[in-house]
């Protein structure tokens, strides 16, 4: 390993399971050291998702305590064992290895277990919008088939991650057509996606822009009830829809709808990261952020992440 690094840091993390502003407490802890392919990072800022409370929750249970905070972008301090694209110095983006150290990105110190540079011209509290979102819509477009020409329809996309299936669809060669507020209506048409609103009359909407049944169906909306929707508007077939909220599974298992939790992902691991990451850096895709906070505020980016008001990526700079 090489690098230096302080005795310790402050760190967001929990020691038991239960509701987020239950059981997370910023907390004084030892600097972690990067073991063997991983790296270690001054974190310039991290990301929050809705992955993050479920953790707090108990998903993917293991060793605790544990940390919250997967998406990174940071100025590497330290390097493992084997690790030779990346040098001390460097600025990167990408993931941090919330399984196997007790601290996450939610940190002064993170150790990261994927990344890669942040290209020049991309601010970095940007870049650490962009990790979770770009591989959940990238893997689950992919999942889906993303052939050009395809017409897909992509429901709520005003979450990051729906918002990110829209234009990786759209730079895909696919016809999009979106489900939105209007927050981000016009943002996603200036794209190049048919956008529509939610509620009554959904259905009857989509099937007007789209002319007949939609070929793919992916669902990222934060609150379920519309699959029955989404199945109809895909000529009554439920394997052409997918979706990754966790408040649909059920729904979804009823209906026959394809899951994040029943797909086979073999094949679909390819790491769209650096292009889009790139993409960013050109002005070509973009990650919206909804507000920065100190990491002593995590509080408040807590209760408007709960909200599903958020609007946008919510990010700490610890």
């Amino acid at each position: 390993m090489t690098g230096s690094a302080p005795m310790t840091m402050r760190a967001l993390r929990f020691h038991t399971y239960g509701e987020p502003d239950e059981v997370l407490r910023l907390e004084t802890v030892p600097v972690p050291r990067p073991g063997p392919g991983r790296i270690r990072v001054t974190v310039h800022a991290c990301g929050l998702a809705p992955a993050d409370w479920a953790l707090c929750r108990g998903l993917h249970k293991g060793e605790l305590p544990r940390g919250i905070g997967i998406d990174v972008s940071g100025t590497v301090e330290a390097v493992g064992d084997g690790v030779t694209d990346i040098s001390v110095g460097d600025v990167v983006l990408g993931t941090a290895d919330w399984r196997g150290t007790p601290t996450a990105g939610a940190s002064q110190h993170a150790i990261m277990d994927r990344w890669t540079p942040v290209p020049e011209g991309l601010d970095l509290v940007r870049a650490a919008a962009l990790p979770m979102a770009v591989d959940t819509a990238h893997l689950h477009l992919s999942l889906l088939g993303m052939e050009p020409g395809r017409t897909i329809l992509i429901h709520g996309a005003g979450t990051t991650i729906g918002y990110a299936a829209v234009q990786i669809a759209l730079l895909r060669g696919m016809r999009v057509i979106a489900t939105a507020g209007e927050t981000y209506a016009e943002r996603l048409r200036a794209f190049g996606a048919e956008v529509t609103g939610y509620g009554a009359g959904m259905a009857e909407r989509v099937e007007a822009l789209s002319g007949g049944p939609v070929d793919l169906i992916l669902d990222t909306a934060p609150v379920g009830g519309a699959l029955p929707d989404l199945v109809r508007i895909a000529g009554g077939d439920p394997k052409r829809v997918l979706t990754c909220g966790v408040s649909g599974v059920s729904e979804a298992a009823e209906l026959g709808v394809r899951t994040s939790f029943t797909e086979d992902r073999s094949g679909h691991a390819a790491d769209a990261l650096p292009e889009f990451a790139r993409l960013a850096a050109e002005g070509r895709f973009d990650i919206p952020v909804a507000g920065t906070f100190p990491v002593e505020e995590w509080e408040t980016a807590y209760t408007i992440s709960r909200s599903n008001q958020a609007h946008g990526k919510l990010l700490l700079l610890p």
